[in-house]
């Protein structure tokens, strides 16, 4: 039997290989191209596996101020606020030995000192209710014409303490305080320096 050709086999192996090296072409084009893969974004919620936590900062009360009570002055008006309708000295020919404080009948009297009560009661010429404090220095002081006595004989009083209240016993044209400071009992002496010296006005 005749063989074929060479030249016929040739032409059809050379046709096969083409074919076949287009196809392997054509798929290679066709496939996507393979891009690097991207690192995964990472949402901000989740950046953190385990995030800070967050300090509460809790303010600190401000410390409240202290209240500072002031300290009772050594000495004090036996009457704030009242009105000197006399003065110590000589009055219709006689001394006057003390100054005379007004306010509405009633008003509190208050110990111009710390002191020991003394007398308490009608002290006679003229003086109606009194009370007498003595200092304890060769001072007393004396209020009188009280319409009404807050302390006892023998008691302890503090500078500022209501001793009484204000009248118009004893010889007396109306309500009113009158003051007097002795050096030594009934030696009385001018209550207006002797109580500028401690710091307190009497207004005469």
């Amino acid at each position: 039997p005749d063989r074929p050709a060479p030249t016929a086999v040739s032409a059809d192996a050379q046709s096969r290989a083409e074919a076949a090296s287009r196809a392997d072409r054509s798929a290679r084009e066709s496939s996507p191209p393979i891009s690097p893969s991207a690192s995964p974004s990472v949402s901000p919620s989740t950046a953190s596996a385990s995030p800070t936590p967050t300090k509460t900062v809790t303010a600190k009360p401000k410390p409240k101020p202290k209240k500072t009570t002031k300290p009772t002055p050594a000495w004090v008006d036996p009457m704030p606020g009242a009105s000197v309708t006399s003065c110590y000295g000589q009055r219709w020919g006689t001394l006057h030995a003390g100054i005379d404080l007004a306010l509405p009948s009633g008003t509190p009297i208050r110990a111009a000192a710390a002191g020991t009560v003394t007398q308490a009661g009608d002290a006679a010429d003229g003086y109606g209710n009194s009370v007498f404090v003595d200092h304890g220095n060769g001072y007393l002081t004396h209020y009188a014409h009280q319409s009404r006595i807050a302390v006892t004989v023998g008691e302890k009083v503090k500078a500022g303490q209501v001793i009484g209240y204000e009248g118009a016993t004893g010889d007396a044209t109306g309500p009113h305080l009158h003051f007097e400071v002795h050096q030594g009992m009934w030696n009385q002496i001018d209550p207006a320096p002797f109580m500028r010296a401690r710091g307190v006005d009497l207004g005469c």
